[in-house]
């Protein structure tokens, strides 16, 4: 291809490279191949020279190149677009995971630098009608041995250069087990979520059952489910699976079956049990799939429902790109959500459970046991029963024995390393998480076990930042208290807080937005900081006990 200037009387039939602007005659454009009237218009405009393209003996058009590059690279349920300024895309005809010969990939991409092709990721999950690889002619024209040597590569190899393996309609039981204080509120969201993962993967649940944690109890449910016919057991665990001898995988193997793999290098997604029980697929899931938040298991679930088996090396070899989890030192980037009066606001709740409680003693507070029950997980057990998308803990101080106390809630935790510098390191790392999948952050402190769930449902049904209504505080008689609703639209000025103080500055900064509820109880303000106030609530309770 010969680039260059070129006398504008010599120019016919070359492509122009860069556009010219002649006015009211218009705009040649990048790319336009010029006529015997085109030169003439251009002379007339006293253009005598142009940047543009010829082509010789031995080139392609880029159109033409890459229209017969990306016809030969589509594979089952592609197909190719139309060329259009050297470029073909490749596009999904079904939903599923698509499939990349990435050892072609590279062969092609080396060719020569006149032709790219780029494409989604190995095993990405896609919808039909989505764009999967584009390939691009970088000049106006290839050397056709280029466009040879790709078909060539092509034609020896094992697969085409990109596929889609289309989900399948499968059988799939889901089993949840249950500890005496399993919320029943985290069971129906659990399967919620769930549902709407399989439902993206053109699938839905076809069996469902709870039963006992324990391992008799669970073999018996995976052969029931096996004897339904199901494809697919899936089991939720009251508890994590810790070792391959725990409740789950003990269970399988009881039930006729055996582990396949336990443990990925996904996170969050670590502790993912695979196993099988004839040609029944069974899997043990994380916690972390009780959130729709991408995790290790999605990369699981979508290759077996495109019928892709996964092996336990398969997981081994997913650590690469397996970092899924966001931490307070690496926000994730994304775009801020808004609230409107068309959808229901989305409400999480921050537990902040890291403090040092150094007016307590030597006694950490939250671990205090109000009604035989740690004070902490008073307040953990009343979130997870309330209207609430979804409930984060703040940990720091003494954090695995707090941890402890919530073991069987199922609630996500983040450890702040700067608990020691106050109330407001705590907030900051929480919102950090939280801000760009909630409208509202509910903060409730860990030292306040009496808050009522019917007090956190009037502060929720009360929150409307599309009406000004951006903070909402409960009161008695006037006087402000705990917990406090708070918009995620204030997250600029969470990052500035500083000290032990919270949001107090922001909130009196703010008054305008602020919307109060009249609570009939000093619930609000009753936070248990001191073994005198701890002495008297426990006192309180014996009076009562031994008076019945």
């Amino acid at each position: 291809m010969i680039f260059g200037r070129l006398e504008v009387t010599k120019a016919e039939g070359a492509i122009l490279a860069h556009a010219v602007d002649m006015g009211e005659s218009g705009l040649l454009k990048k790319g336009t191949i010029l006529s015997q009237d085109m030169i003439l218009t251009l002379k007339d405009h006293g253009i005598t020279q142009v940047l543009a393209a010829r082509l010789e003996n031995e080139d392609m058009g880029e159109d033409q190149a890459a229209h017969e590059i990306s016809a030969v690279l589509a594979g089952p349920n592609c197909s190719a677009e139309a060329p259009f300024t050297g470029r073909s895309n490749l596009i999904s005809n079904a939903s599923g995971v698509v499939r990349i010969n990435r050892d072609l990939l590279n062969k092609i991409n080396n060719i020569n630098a006149d032709i790219t092709v780029a494409t989604l990721k190995d095993m990405d999950a896609v919808e039909a009608g989505q764009m999967i690889a584009t390939v691009k002619i970088i000049p106006f024209a290839t050397k056709s041995d280029n466009v040879k040597s790709v078909i060539g590569y092509t034609e020896l190899a094992s697969q085409k250069l990109i596929s889609v393996a289309p989900f399948k309609k499968k059988k799939i039981g889901v089993i949840s087990t249950l500890l005496p204080h399993t919320p029943e509120k985290i069971l129906k969201k659990s399967e919620k979520v769930l549902e709407d993962r399989l439902n993206s993967c053109a699938n839905s649940i076809s069996h469902r059952v709870q039963t006992i944690h324990h391992e008799e109890d669970l073999r018996n449910e995976i052969q029931e489910m096996k004897a339904k016919g199901c494809d697919l057991i899936l089991i939720f665990g009251a508890s994590a699976i810790t070792d391959v001898r725990d409740v789950i995988p003990t269970a399988l193997c009881q039930a006729g079956g055996k582990v396949l793999h336990f443990g990925m290098p996904v996170d969050p997604g670590n502790l993912l049990l695979l196993g099988s029980l004839d040609d029944t697929v069974v899997i043990g899931l994380p916690g972390c799939t009780r959130s729709p938040k991408l995790n290790g298991f999605d990369w699981v679930l979508q290759r077996i429902l495109a019928d892709i088996p996964v092996e336990a090396t398969d997981i081994m070899n997913m650590g690469e790109g397996g970092l899924l989890k966001e931490i307070s030192s690496r926000p994730q980037p994304r775009e801020s959500r808004k609230t409107t009066g068309s959808r229901q606001p989305e409400i999480a709740a921050l537990l902040l459970a890291a403090g040092r409680s150094r007016r307590m003693g030597p006694q950490n507070k939250l671990l205090a046991l109000i009604n035989d029950t740690p004070m902490v997980r008073h307040v953990a057990q009343t979130l997870m029963h309330s209207d609430l998308n979804e409930v984060l803990m703040v940990t720091g101080h003494e954090a695995e024995e707090v941890l402890k106390t919530v073991w069987d809630l199922n609630i996500p935790s983040v450890q702040n390393p700067n608990y020691s510098k106050g109330l407001s390191t705590s907030l900051k790392v929480g919102f950090e998480i939280l801000k760009d999948r909630s409208d509202g952050i509910l903060v409730c402190l860990g030292d306040m076990p009496f808050v009522s769930e019917q007090t956190i449902q009037k502060l929720i049904a009360k929150f409307d930042p599309a009406n000004g209504k951006s903070i909402v505080i409960p009161t008695t008689n006037g006087k402000r208290g705990n917990p406090v609703l708070i918009s995620t639209q204030y997250w600029p000025e969470i990052k500035n807080i500083a000290g032990d103080m919270g949001a107090k500055a922001l909130i009196s900064a703010n008054d305008h937005a602020v919307e109060t509820v009249e609570i009939d109880s000093r619930e609000i303000f009753m936070d248990i900081d001191t073994p005198d106030v701890l002495a008297t609530v426990t006192d309180a309770k014996k009076s009562s006990d031994n008076s019945e």
